[in-house]
This record gives C-alpha cells, sequence and structure tokens, in this order.
C-alpha cells in the first residue's frame, strides 16, 4: 500500500507546474492533499479529477485558502469531510477515507507564523486534538494521519533549529505537543521509524536560496497507529521536482485494505 502526502500550495498551481502526471505515475492507493486553496467549482474535471482514482475535496469557507483532499484508487466504504468542530472544519482541513478497518486521514494543521491571534488558534487546536487522537486508541481501527502538521518536531528535523526555538512549528510547547501524542506508543512518526538521518526536510522557504542550500523543516508526516507500526516498508521525501514549496513525503506499507 503506497500513500503519498502533499501540500500542493494551491493545487491549481501545482497543477501547472505538472504534479498529476508525477502523482499518476506513483500508483499510490491514496494520494493526501494539503492547502488545496479551491472550490470544486473551481476545478475542472479533465484536469483535477485524475483517471483511475475517486477524488474527494473539503474546501475552506474562504475562497483561495486552505482546504484539504483525498484521491482514493479504491472506493471509499465512507468518507467524513470535517473533524466536527465549526471554527476548524470551516476552513477544510480535516478529510478522512474508510476503508474497511482502515482510516486514511489528510490534514491541514493550522500555522501561527503569521500572527499571535493565529498562533493562539492553533494552540487552541492542538489542546483538543490530543485527546481526540487519544479517544481513537483502542477502537478497533489502523489509522494513518497524512499532512501538513506545521510542527517540526525534534533539532534534526530543520537545519536552522537554534535561530527558530522561539519561532512557530519550533516553540516548546508544540514540540512537547508532539512527545505527549508519541509517549505512550500508540502513535509512531512512521517517517523516522525508517530514517533516522538529519538534512530530510519537506518544506523550503521561498526567501533567499533555502531550496538550493536545502535549509528546510520536516513539517510533513504520515502518522500511524500502533497496529502500523511494524507494516512500514520504504519511505521517500521526492525533491526530482518541484511542485509546491513542499515535497511530497512518500510511504509504502506492508497492508491490505
Amino acid at each position: 500500500m503506497r500513500i503519498i502526502t502533499l501540500n500542493a500550495n494551491g493545487i491549481r498551481a501545482a497543477e501547472r507546474k505538472g504534479v498529476f502526471p508525477w502523482l499518476i505515475s506513483q500508483n499510490a492507493d491514496v494520494i493526501c492533499l494539503q492547502e488545496t486553496r479551491a472550490q470544486e467549482s473551481q476545478l475542472k474535471a479533465d484536469d483535477f479529477y485524475p483517471q483511475g482514482y475517486h477524488c474527494f475535496y473539503h474546501a475552506a469557507v474562504k475562497k483561495g485558502y486552505s482546504g484539504v483532499g483525498l484521491y482514493c484508487k479504491k472506493q471509499p466504504d465512507e468518507i467524513i469531510k470535517g473533524i466536527g468542530w465549526e471554527d476548524v472544519d470551516s476552513e477544510g482541513r480535516f478529510i478522512e477515507a474508510r476503508f474497511g478497518k482502515l482510516s486514511v486521514i489528510s490534514l491541514y494543521l493550522p500555522s501561527g507564523s503569521s500572527s499571535e491571534e493565529r498562533q493562539a488558534r492553533k494552540f487552541k487546536f492542538l489542546a483538543r486534538f490530543l485527546p481526540y487522537l487519544q479517544a481513537l486508541v483502542g477502537n478497533g481501527r489502523d489509522y494513518i494521519i497524512a499532512g501538513d502538521w506545521n510542527i517540526a518536531h525534534k533539532e534534526v528535523d530543520l537545519k536552522n533549529w537554534k535561530a527558530n526555538k522561539k519561532n512557530s512549528g519550533f516553540l516548546p510547547e508544540e514540540r512537547a505537543w508532539l512527545d505527549d501524542l508519541f509517549a505512550d506508543s500508540q502513535w509512531f512518526d512512521a517517517f523516522r521509524l525508517l530514517e533516522q538521518q538529519p538534512d530530510e526536510y519537506t518544506w523550503w522557504s521561498n526567501r533567499g536560496q533555502s531550496w538550493v542550500k536545502n535549509v528546510g523543516w520536516r513539517i510533513d508526516y504520515q502518522i500511524i497507529s500502533a497496529g502500523l507500526k511494524d507494516k512500514v516498508q520504504a519511505s521517500n521525501i521526492y525533491k526530482e521536482q518541484r511542485f509546491s514549496d513542499h515535497a511530497p513525503l512518500i510511504m509504502d506499507y506492508d497492508y491490505c485494505f
């Protein structure tokens, strides 16, 4: 089973950069998209509903903002758009596909980098989301929550960690939140189960020469429930082409659904 996650930084912009031929070539079972920045009425069927996939979008109320999507080779048993929190769902940050006992979720966790108000909203989301995730444990389902979590967990997960200790995305409280998530060995960072080396990033600022110099952050994850821990087979952060300021994260699992 292959799962790809990508923050597209605008699905229409990514389409112009050639993302769809590449995605189709990967033969992924599920593709999780974030920051689509489009209403479905703005997406042409021929371009944004790739052949061979069942395509689902959950857009923000505000045009040109946020939004998530799922492309699924197999028809899901159920699609759930939104988490049930109006302030989050109005921004199009959560969409879940269910296949038997497997749930694949495309998540776009809020960023707090633009203002103190947005950071406060991010903390508010985190405070609700941890109990939500903890409540999923033991319900008999397997979970892959793939997307842009907007937090670099460890010092190894960003290049200039010393200079970013007081910046959104690497604040002590945010990193501690991920510590708490992983503390009970119920949730795992699938990439780090296989790869421990530094300089593996998924996002680069458009300022300066961040991409060329590989001055990046690893903020895109596939976080998996305990039942999938021993099923992770391969990982790849794809950087041969650039479709967005984020790179696609590809994970393969020994799992049939």
